[in-house]
């Protein structure tokens, strides 16, 4: 197991339950009106480790698209790390300061003119995915000496792109995720699609570009998501109530989802 969990579902506060990251190492930034509707959240985090000292941390997925800032060392790293649905395991070791924001379905499109399933399951370097007046971000940054004045940076560089998101297909997106889920058994695109009047074909089409993740992977992770919050109820049902809870089919099959997705059973998630 990792020394260190960190997980954040949405609308969680930056220090969720499980997370296990030291307390006073992250800090959350308000997301200026004006860009709320492609970042959900934003936050800085510093930490000085002990010389020869050498730490792993399991980030849980939640499925959404982020920007980092590295901002150690003497010129600033940026990158796009697209959605996944599986755990990634880090290995931090000396100083670790930066920033990292979380962005909506359809974001990645507004903001970089790419569908979102070209970003998945990959980290890709901001030269590379960015459009061309934005990538002067890195030398701006290098002129930033603490978190609010990087995030600042990244604020009006976001802001002078003038991105333009499509807010019917983000509502439209946003309302077929949430078809998905009407129960927690998970509903059939054809479902989903007549409750929001397309086609089958025009669902998978917006969580191709605008979320990333197919329909049947983002329903697994959901699925996951809603184990999570029964596990943080004071009296949580037993293993086999839960699982059929959350939408699984036995337990056996929660636990083998447990693994696929965060690497550990649910047993060892609670510890």
């Amino acid at each position: 197991m990792a020394d260190r969990l960190f997980l954040r579902l949405a609308d969680d506060p930056l220090y969720a339950p499980e997370t296990t990251v030291p307390v006073g190492t992250m800090q959350e930034f308000a997301v200026p009106p004006g860009l709320a509707p492609y970042v959900a959240n934003a936050m800085a985090y510093e930490e000085r480790l002990p010389e020869g000292t050498q730490v792993t941390e399991r980030v849980l997925p939640d499925g959404a698209l982020r920007l980092i800032v590295d901002a150690c060392g003497d010129v600033p790293t940026v990158r796009v790390v697209g959605p996944d649905a599986q755990a990634v395991v880090l290995t931090h070791r000396g100083d670790m300061q930066g920033l990292s924001l979380t962005l909506r379905p359809g974001a990645s499109r507004a903001l970089l003119g790419i569908p979102a399933h070209e970003l998945a399951g990959r980290s890709h370097a901001w030269e590379d995915v960015a459009a061309a007046p934005a990538r002067q971000l890195v030398q701006r940054l290098q002129e930033a000496a603490t978190a609010p004045e990087r995030i600042a940076v990244l604020w009006r560089v976001l802001a002078e792109g003038r991105p333009t998101l499509d807010a019917t297909e983000q509502r439209r997106t946003h309302a077929a995720m949430q078809g998905l889920c009407g129960s927690q058994a998970r509903r059939p695109v054809r479902e989903a699609a007549a409750l929001l009047g397309v086609s089958e074909r025009r669902v998978e089409q917006l969580f191709r570009e605008h979320v990333g993740l197919t329909p049947k992977t983002w329903h697994r992770l959901a699925r996951f998501h809603a184990c999570v919050r029964l596990l943080r109820q004071p009296h949580p049902p037993a293993w086999a109530e839960l699982a059929a809870a959350a939408g699984f089919h036995d337990q056996a099959h929660m636990v083998n989802e447990f693994r696929a997705i965060c690497g550990l059973t649910p047993g060892q998630f609670t510890a």
